[in-house]
């Protein structure tokens, strides 16, 4: 370490300690104002993990679209994660124009941090919270992201996923754009379109006729581990 970053660091330092005279409102206020501060001249400021901030819960809703349902048995698995091992991952949202933040995924650890009286003691009410990228804050953005958050877990609600494609496709966007936003096929969009009976949306691709609707209508619908 050199010394000019020495320097840095122990003036840093002296001057974060005079956090703990503030108030408890305040200083979350400050240390949320610091690391915002601090990612401007991050090498991993395009990375929103690389900025948390703690936001009081009435400021962060969720949104209208999610596809996720999860067991009591495991909302009950995620409390008692978040109980013991606390908040691991923090809820991305986007900010919107009210300021408020919309959660794009991280549902279920939103209405833990909200509905667990010894969680929400805990974290004073605040919940841990980045914020998507500028220039993916357009509904149908957010709606594939909290698709692709899904559906990197492996597991989604299948009949939800349907009204999710559906309508991205009433939004105008291509059955091209819908496979690759949603980390879908081709035959995965059309399959879930058949689900909706909106099949015609779709009549200009074409598809493999591999898929069959009735060999779906089998397949069971699963839950999400987490959210």
């Amino acid at each position: 370490m050199s010394d000019r970053v020495q320097s840095i660091l122990e003036r840093a330092v002296a001057l974060f300690s005079e956090l703990g005279d503030l108030k408890e409102p305040d200083r979350i206020e400050a240390v949320n104002v610091l690391r915002m501060a601090l990612r401007e001249h991050s090498p991993f400021r395009a990375e929103p993990v690389d900025c948390v901030q703690w936001v009081p819960g009435d400021q962060v809703v969720a949104n209208e679209y999610n596809p996720n349902t999860v067991a009591p048995p495991e909302m009950k698995l995620l409390e008692l994660s978040i109980k013991e091992d606390g908040y691991t991952q923090p809820i991305v949202s986007y900010k919107r124009a009210d300021g408020v933040n919309e959660v794009v995924d991280g549902f279920h650890r939103n209405r833990v941090g909200k509905e667990s009286a010894y969680v929400r003691k805990r974290i004073k009410g605040y919940l841990p919270v980045v914020v998507i990228n500028e220039g993916r804050e357009g509904l149908t953005d957010r709606m594939a992201a909290t698709i692709r958050h899904n559906r990197a877990r492996g597991k989604h609600n299948v009949d939800s996923m349907t009204d999710i494609v559906v309508e991205l496709k009433k939004r105008n966007r291509s059955e091209e754009w819908i496979a690759e936003h949603l980390g879908m096929s081709p035959d995965e969009v059309l399959r879930l379109c058949q689900i909706s009976g909106l099949t015609e949306m779709f009549a200009t691709t074409e598809f493999s006729k591999a898929w069959d609707v009735e060999a779906l209508d089998d397949a069971p619908t699963a839950l999400i581990e987490e959210d």
